[in-house]
């Protein structure tokens, strides 16, 4: 008897069991929000084809099929993981481009690329790693394409005032865009010097180069031979 009386104060005692706590469940739109954030993510560690839809799935705690409904399956969530990634860094781009000099806005867009590398890498990492499925649009190469015909308009007045001819710079836009986007996916890696000196080298190299052009440039090897 004594044993039971003990028992049964030791019952009265004890805290009452904690209920099992039910996972809140997302609405569809922040499911597919936090599907294409983990998908963003897998792409830009692994690469497109690397990528499954399990890994996707097991990091979201879904179902496959979860992934399907969303987006078709992983070319269609990759393809809209890239496109978000192109419209934020073209409107950054965009945005950045407010001086009247040319030189601030090569500064401008040169930053403004640095910058995007910085704070959103995996985002950068996803549109660096070529993919077949977007051989034509939405790869790093069609970006930075887009982005020298920002610039292209601006060195196309500069020509004009200068006496060059305004058809060539197309090809001055997409070189400086290009040295500016190589030199970012090295950046990327080592992130030294800070960004500030490395937009102010390309910048110097670009502009104090543009400022001394020849107005008819020829191969001094060609000459020599």
């Amino acid at each position: 008897m004594a044993d039971e009386a003990t028992d049964g104060r030791r019952r009265a005692a004890s805290p009452p069991a904690a209920k099992p706590t039910s996972r809140v469940r997302m609405s569809a739109a922040q499911r597919r929000e936090q599907l294409i954030s983990i998908g963003r993510q897998i792409f830009a560690e692994r690469g497109f084809d690397a990528t499954s839809i399990e890994e996707v799935a097991s990091r979201a705690k879904v179902s496959k099929p979860v992934i399907y409904e969303h987006f078709g399956g992983k070319e269609g969530l990759y393809a809209v993981v890239v496109d978000r990634e192109v419209r934020a860094l073209l409107d950054r781009i965009a945005t950045a481009l407010t001086a009247g000099h040319p030189r601030e806005l090569l500064e401008q867009a040169a930053l403004a690329l640095l910058t995007y590398i910085e704070e959103e890498t995996s985002g950068f990492r996803v549109l660096v790693r070529e993919s077949p499925l977007m051989a034509a649009t939405g790869n790093f190469s069609s970006v930075m394409n887009d982005v020298g015909h920002q610039v292209e308009h601006i060195l196309a007045a500069e020509f004009s005032t200068r006496g060059y001819d305004p058809k060539l710079a197309e090809l001055y836009s997409q070189a400086l865009v290009g040295m500016v986007a190589l030199t970012g996916r090295w950046w990327l890696e080592v992130r030294k010097p800070r960004k500030e000196t490395v937009a102010a080298h390309l910048v110097n190299l670009s502009w104090n180069g543009l400022s001394h052009l020849e107005a008819k440039p020829g191969l001094i090897t060609r000459k020599r031979a």
